[in-house]
């Protein structure tokens, strides 16, 4: 959407916008702009959510490695009785076999395949 689409909606000039994001951007509101592209359009069949639980002495080594993986697209540091949640893309079963075999040096893991989105991308809103 231009800044002048953005201005008409809420009444302020295109410079105003571009003034406005620019601070946004200044402060870290906004922290960059992204493209989705979607990973079955890009070959994968599979999404699932694979949590883990380290094996004492593996969760520093596990956290370097997950960030060589080309499968996880996002990774979460948790609480409760595992440590880390992966969203990861796959090709396929054996594709998530495999994966799920380079996993099981560093810890327990515990798989779920993603059937479809609820919510997708939601906008964050600023809080009340």
């Amino acid at each position: 959407m231009s800044n002048a689409e953005i201005g008409r909606r809420v009444g302020i000039t295109s410079p105003a916008v571009s003034e406005r994001i620019k601070k946004m951007e200044d402060a870290e509101i906004i922290q960059g702009y992204t493209t989705f592209v979607s990973p079955f359009e890009a070959g994968y069949q599979l999404k699932a959510l694979i949590t883990l639980r380290a094996f004492m002495g593996m969760l520093k080594p596990f956290l370097e490695k997950v960030k060589t993986y080309d499968e996880v697209v996002n990774c979460y540091r948790i609480t409760g009785n595992e440590n880390i949640v992966m969203e990861v893309v796959l090709k396929n079963q054996k594709h998530l076999e495999v994966f799920i075999d380079q996993l099981i040096s560093y810890g327990e893991t515990k798989t779920q395949i993603v059937l479809s989105h609820v919510i997708k991308y939601s906008e964050v809103k600023p809080v009340k």
